[in-house]
């Protein structure tokens, strides 16, 4: 469903978000019991990208605004149906947003845009629940499937979801995928940049015995009907545990392996595997942790997540949103904690291939974040990029500051 036409009418950005309100104020009243319907989240953000291979510098001034609503009626109990609209705006255009053409800038992947970010028919008990439309849906750590949440224009998709918790312990996932809209948006130069038919399973089985550990295994069986290269089958297995040692110290593990073939419409044959080990320590407030990921390559094609939230993987400057040919060999080791009301976090990586051990290069990323009074909150991150051989040397730094309801 392309919303595009709407947003180029006079006044049609908002329109969306407009409607919204309207439908709104015109709905039934809820139990008195029921928290507000209304969802909100505002965001600005300045991004400045300074990448070596581009002559010019990028500065990005976005305005996000995303407002839905929760219609739960008292006379259907467990049903519900949620609408959202999202509209970014642009100050300015002294960035390539994959829409305004300005392709002497770095990519600053926040197109202005006017959509139906969300609209979907739910019902749910203790034990299930389904939704059918367009819908967020994020599984895990969103390294397989994610929303994209980091971009202005988030991702969401167009199928149906249900989750069952048959017995104590157990949950099951299942989702249908007919088509994804990505954060580029329909306003994208390229049209396969916005948005995806395809035609995808995802399964997911995940125990938790004590509320410690867990145990995951995921089957997503991706078919793009649009780019026959992205299509792929994928198993993977995760093990994650938790516990405390001693008062103020804690032990975490995460465990993963996957294995991922060719499968429908993709032109190539491949299989390649996938591994993350990644341990962590608490201690006074303070988390260390150190990992290691490695996505194969055959020097043909690398292991590919082209429905994940590829941001929160293999550094903030995004220099590896697609995986190599000889693929990927990303060693970290980081710091986490909190300063008063503040979060903060570092992060160094060393990038490699994993085929033929190539340099590619390393990376440090920083933020800090603060929460501010009425529901706003305040966010610095950077993230240095140098290149030994992979891309180029890029530095990126991000001020936002975002509300939500």
């Amino acid at each position: 469903m392309s919303y595009s036409s709407l947003s180029r009418r006079p006044g049609g950005r908002l329109a969306v978000a407009a409607g919204l309100l309207a439908a709104g104020l015109t709905s039934p009243v809820l139990a008195a019991d029921t928290p507000s319907p209304w969802r909100i989240d505002a965001r600005y953000r300045f991004e400045h990208v300074d990448d070596d291979g581009f002559a010019r510098t990028a500065n990005a001034h976005t305005l996000r605004l995303r407002l839905g609503y929760l219609f739960a009626p008292t006379f259907a109990p467990g049903w519900s149906v949620y609408l959202e609209g999202e509209h970014v705006e642009a100050i300015g255009d002294g960035f390539n947003s994959t829409a305004n053409g300005r392709l002497d800038r770095p990519v600053v992947a926040d197109p202005e845009d006017s959509e139906l970010n969300q609209a979907w028919l739910g019902y749910r008990n203790d034990r299930f629940e389904a939704r059918l439309g367009r819908q967020r849906i994020t599984l895990d750590n969103h390294r397989f499937v994610g929303n994209v949440g980091w971009r202005q224009n988030e991702q969401t998709f167009d199928g149906g979801w249900l989750a069952l918790t048959p017995a104590t312990g157990w949950r099951l996932q299942y989702g249908y995928l007919a088509s994804v809209q990505r954060v580029f948006g329909d306003t994208a130069i390229n049209p396969l940049l916005g948005e995806r038919e395809v035609d995808s399973h995802l399964f997911d089985v995940e125990y938790a015995p004590g509320g410690r550990w867990k145990l995951g295994s995921l089957l997503l069986a991706h078919e793009d009907r649009d780019v026959p290269t992205d299509s792929h089958l994928t198993w993977a297995l995760r093990w994650l545990d938790q516990r405390s040692l001693t008062e103020g110290v804690g032990l975490g593990w995460r465990a993963e392996y996957a294995r991922q073939w060719d499968m429908g419409n993709q032109p190539a044959r491949f299989g390649v595997d996938y591994w993350r080990v990644e341990p962590s320590l608490t201690w006074q407030g303070i988390t260390f942790n150190a990992g290691w990921e490695r996505l194969d390559g055959d020097g043909r094609r690398g292991f590919q997540t082209p429905l994940a939230t590829l941001h929160a993987f293999n550094g903030w400057a995004d220099r590896f949103l697609a995986t190599p040919a000889n693929g990927l060999d990303d060693r970290f080791i980081g710091l986490a904690g909190t300063l008063g009301k503040a979060k903060w976090g570092l992060t160094w990586h060393d990038f490699d291939a994993a085929r033929h051990n190539a340099d590619y290069g390393s990376e440090w990323d920083a933020s800090l974040g603060y929460p501010l009074p009425f529901g706003l909150s305040a966010l610095v991150k950077l993230a240095r990029y140098d290149s030994d051989g992979f891309s180029a040397d890029v530095t990126k730094f991000w001020l936002q500051l975002e509300y939500r309801r």
